[in-house]
């Protein structure tokens, strides 16, 4: 009998192993920015990722005070290189001491997963030209520190480099933008890392509300909105991201996978925007990207959530100061469930104010 059970334990514990290896389980991540003047200290933050079974983490810069944080963690971290310090590491020597002095210096008390080399870098800027020598660089270095296995290195993309997204079998990038993407991609498709892409289901529907319906937008139509060569869309994000795969294949990279870096509603400061709507989009991404795409289905959707805080100086339109999943106060804004039996229930009063709106879909 005591054989029966120590073998039926060892099947548990296998069990429960294959099961958070399981590639058909997104682990979701939440993206951590710091633009305010009244957020929580590093130390609090990490407490706070722990207590709601947050395990992924993106991080924009290499804030020391946040990777000292993070040392014993077991968080894994998306690690950004800020675009203003692209040119610099346009320079090979540059790049080695900075992968040293923010990557090997807290490896493996620190679990990096990505290095995000620039963030949604317009192709027409004059960052753009440090883009693919930086990215290269870092990857070498990385390499060199023999590292890349467990560290990849990539870079964070918008949809706006996107030219033609209907239908999602269609999806194309811009011309203007294939002498800038190629290469990168490129050298993605060798190195075997995905690419990074932030999508926003919310700026598509909030800029044409005509064409796009808020159910469409939010995972709540109660069916196909968009049939496509056989595949049915119920959803904007699934379109947005077959867009995306099918804009890779036809630039000759049908291998590459993608990483969705950020993705979020605001709940409050422009059209559409309501708790009850970043509610409804944030819980259902949470569970959604378990099951992939028309495209790829099956195929769980490694995600990161915008963002940890409503961000008080960040620059842009109001709404880009209402992001948060909590408040700067550390209470939660929504009733969000990341795994582990902790929920998190929609807070205080200053939150309680909805916006319904009307849909033509």
């Amino acid at each position: 009998m005591a054989i029966f059970s120590s073998s039926m334990a060892a099947m548990l514990l296998l069990g429960l192993l294959t099961a958070n290896l399981d590639p058909t389980v997104a682990q979701i991540g939440v993206c951590y920015g710091m633009l305010g003047n009244n957020l929580p200290n590093a130390r609090e933050v990490i407490n706070l990722y722990k207590s709601n079974n947050i395990k992924r983490m993106r991080l924009y810069d290499p804030n020391q005070q946040a990777l000292q944080a993070l040392r014993g963690s077991n968080i894994e971290v998306i690690l950004g290189v800020p675009n203003d310090q692209l040119q610099n590491l346009a320079n090979p020597s540059k790049a080695k001491s900075w992968v040293r002095s923010n990557v090997v210096a807290y490896w493996p008390r620190v679990r990096f997963r990505y290095i995000a080399v620039g963030n949604e870098v317009p192709p027409s800027s004059s960052l753009a030209q440090f883009v693919l020598p930086a990215l290269v660089n870092v990857f070498n270095a990385v390499r060199s520190a023999g590292l890349e296995s467990q560290i990849k290195v990539s870079i964070a993309i918008d949809m706006t480099l996107i030219g033609v997204s209907y239908p999602p079998s269609a999806g194309a990038f811009r011309g203007d933008v294939r002498s800038y993407l190629d290469p990168i991609i490129g050298h993605l498709a060798w190195a075997r890392t995905a690419l990074l892409a932030n999508i926003y289901t919310y700026f598509s529907y909030s800029g044409n509300p005509r064409d796009i319906s808020l159910p469409y937008a939010l995972f709540t139509s109660p069916s196909p909105i968009v049939w496509d060569q056989g595949r049915g869309y119920q959803n904007l994000f699934d379109a947005m991201l077959d867009s995306l795969y099918s804009a890779l294949e036809k630039a000759g990279q049908c291998g590459l996978e993608v990483v969705v870096s950020e993705s979020g509603w605001p709940s409050a400061g422009g059209f559409g925007t309501s708790v009850d709507n970043a509610a409804t989009y944030l819980s259902n991404l949470i569970k959604h990207v378990q099951k992939g795409t028309p495209k790829r289905p099956g195929k769980a959707i490694e995600t990161y959530l915008f963002a940890l805080f409503d961000e008080n100086q960040k620059s842009g339109p109001e709404l880009e100061r209402h992001f948060g999943l909590f408040s700067p106060n550390k209470q939660p804004k929504y009733q969000l469930h990341f795994g582990g039996g902790r929920h998190w229930h929609i807070a205080s009063k200053e939150y309680n104010a909805t916006f319904p709106l009307q849909s033509d879909m």
